[in-house]
């Protein structure tokens, strides 16, 4: 059975949003994120005790995924929610779970 024709795209968009938290600390970014408009790259590293780097890739999976965006402004860069994607994934979950 191939993939693309079993599984609908709601479905596939879901997982990718479950893919992307499924880390306790893509978790913590996300809540923190959501409690502010939007955060700076420098802010997070000092909020996360991780490594820049661990901490880049945490940041590049939610940005995959569409949960966050970044804009860069050098030598920052800015995070913030997606906030239509994360009402898009709080839709497609409310639905599963219901």
């Amino acid at each position: 059975m191939e993939d693309k024709q079993f599984y609908s795209p709601e479905e596939k968009q879901m997982a990718r949003f479950a893919k992307a938290l499924s880390h306790p600390v893509r978790i913590y970014i996300c809540d923190l994120l959501s409690k502010q408009s939007c955060c700076y790259s420098g802010d997070l590293a000092e909020e996360v005790p991780i490594a820049r780097s661990t901490l880049s890739q945490h940041l590049k999976e939610l940005k995959n995924a569409g949960l966050i965006q970044g804009e860069i402004m050098p030598p920052k860069i800015k995070y913030c929610l997606n906030k239509e994607n994360w009402a898009l994934a709080k839709q497609l979950f409310k639905q599963l779970f219901k």
